[in-house]
């Protein structure tokens, strides 16, 4: 499991869960009493976090993927004129991206926003006019059932339009679990998951993983438990003495 807890001011962490199955409640148990803007696609196991005061931001990349997906599959005219408002969206995302979180939530509310209502609109009158069930009805009856959170991002500007980012960072997971389809217990799948943390931080923060690894293994066994914080990936300096 996943979880992208993300402003473009945290440090560069990335952790990993291992559960047994998908049931909502390791979703709860994982974010523990933290209430906080939580980026994510419709999983139902997120839905009882919600009620207790997590805020649903939603994924504009799982938006436009119901209808980029109809496009590719059989060249839906409707799906196209739906991913033409997306690519707008995803234009000024590109162009606000370098700005501070003020000045693009400023961008977002004058330019994005606009071009968001016009889309929620168009999606509205297209919902009276396609067949009930088809496939453009679902996607469309995803987009508009999940409104309010997709369009949260626009009024704050340390939030992105998606959760890409955090996807991405599964990827690597998701690709291996073919070949790792047994991991012989829950311990050892939590064992892998705190491994696996470890090395994609490291990456993300510019490390080595065999050297970041080798060194901190290294420095553990008389690492003051104190201290023990500054060998986390983000935290961590090569050049710094091992405390004993």
């Amino acid at each position: 499991m996943g979880i992208c807890k993300h402003t473009f001011l945290f440090p560069a962490v990335v952790v990993y869960d291992f559960a047994e199955s998908r049931a909502g409640e390791h979703a709860r148990n994982f974010l523990g009493d933290w209430n906080g803007s939580l980026i994510c696609d419709d999983y139902g196991g997120y839905k009882k976090g919600f009620q207790q005061g997590i805020l649903e931001i939603g994924c504009m990349a799982h938006a436009r993927r119901k209808f980029f997906d109809l496009h590719i599959a059989n060249k839906s005219q409707i799906a196209e004129q739906a991913l033409k408002f997306f690519t707008a969206l995803y234009d000024i995302e590109r162009e606000a991206l370098t700005f501070t979180p003020e000045e693009r939530r400023q961008i977002r509310m004058t330019r994005a926003k606009p071009i968001a209502d016009m889309l929620h609109a168009w999606m509205q009158n297209q919902r009276h006019l396609v067949l009930e069930g088809s496939a453009i009805a679902k996607a469309l009856d995803y987009n508009l059932k999940r409104w309010n959170a997709l369009v949260r991002f626009l009024d704050n500007g340390h939030l992105p339009i998606d959760n890409n980012w955090i996807e991405n960072q599964i990827r690597p997971v998701a690709i291996g679990r073919g070949n790792w389809l047994f991991v012989g217990s829950l311990r050892a799948g939590k064992r892998a998951a705190a491994i696996m943390s470890l090395i994609q931080s490291a990456k993300l923060n510019g490390h080595d993983p065999y050297l970041y690894l080798k060194d901190v293994l290294t420095r553990l066994p008389t690492q003051k438990a104190s201290d023990i914080s500054s060998l986390l990936p983000h935290r961590w300096n090569p050049d710094r003495p091992a405390i004993s």
